[in-house]
């Protein structure tokens, strides 16, 4: 389940696009309770269509919940039926998300929005419970064949920043872009003593990329450097967001 401060700022993104592009038809993938899809209704009066694994999370009077296993099956809309798409906490629970982001694509208009949010396993804090206990934050030792598949239980899949927009552009998408759910205030200290080591070390190493490897060019430079900002290192979640040409009918 997504949090107040996720929802809110998925609405944010949703309310700029809204302002030069129609945002009237919504699918929200994994729509849990219903409680985004609310939030869309009174906000943004869309037309919303749940979709989740089951139908039994669903709390809003009278909405329909197309019972899809994103695991095994292919989303069951038409090529390009929504404006804007939402995927809440999702991606985390697949085993082949870069196929899901391609059906995402599929199933938005040219210049449609998707918004994707996911636990930020480059938080200052994940970083560190990763290296004292080898599990970043909202993953760790899963349960053998009892996974609950709403919950941490079923986190089986920890995706970073880079590989999020990765996948996003590797879909057709354009313009990722990411930002944060909130700051946890438990890091902002932990920031103070690993912001200097960070950006040292972290400077040599994309040098490094850059001279030795060349793995870094200007097409994925953003990308990288967005790995050590301050909102990567600090926000619970990151939510990204991209854009489907409006050129592109695919």
């Amino acid at each position: 389940m997504s949090t107040e401060s996720i929802y809110a700022a998925v609405l944010r993104i949703a309310q700029d696009h809204a302002r030069t592009a129609p945002v009237k038809c919504h699918l929200d993938v994994g729509s849990g309770r219903g409680q985004l899809i609310e939030r869309f209704r009174q906000r943004l009066h869309t037309e919303s269509t749940a979709c989740d694994y089951t139908d039994t999370l669903m709390k809003l009077p009278g909405q329909k919940v197309d019972v899809v296993n994103l695991n095994e099956q292919s989303l069951p809309y038409a090529n390009a039926a929504f404006d804007i798409l939402t995927a809440t906490e999702v991606i985390e629970h697949l085993e082949h998300y870069r196929e899901t982001l391609r059906e995402f694509h599929r199933v938005l208009r040219p210049g449609g929005l998707c918004i994707l949010t996911t636990p930020n396993v480059l938080s200052l804090n994940s970083r560190l419970r990763y290296l004292w206990f080898g599990f970043p934050n909202l993953f760790g030792p899963l349960p053998v064949k009892n996974s609950a598949l709403y919950s941490t239980g079923g986190h089986i899949n920890p995706v970073t920043f880079f590989h999020v927009a990765h996948s996003l552009l590797d879909a057709g998408f354009v313009h990722p872009a990411m930002t944060a759910d909130k700051y946890q205030r438990s890091a902002l200290a932990k920031l103070a003593f690993g912001w200097l080591p960070i950006k040292f070390f972290g400077a040599l190493s994309r040098r490094k990329e850059v001279v030795k490897y060349r793995t870094i060019d200007q097409h994925n430079a953003p990308l990288v450097d967005a790995m050590n900002s301050t909102g990567m290192l600090l926000s619970r979640s990151i939510v990204v967001s991209a854009v489907k040409p409006p050129g592109d009918a695919g």
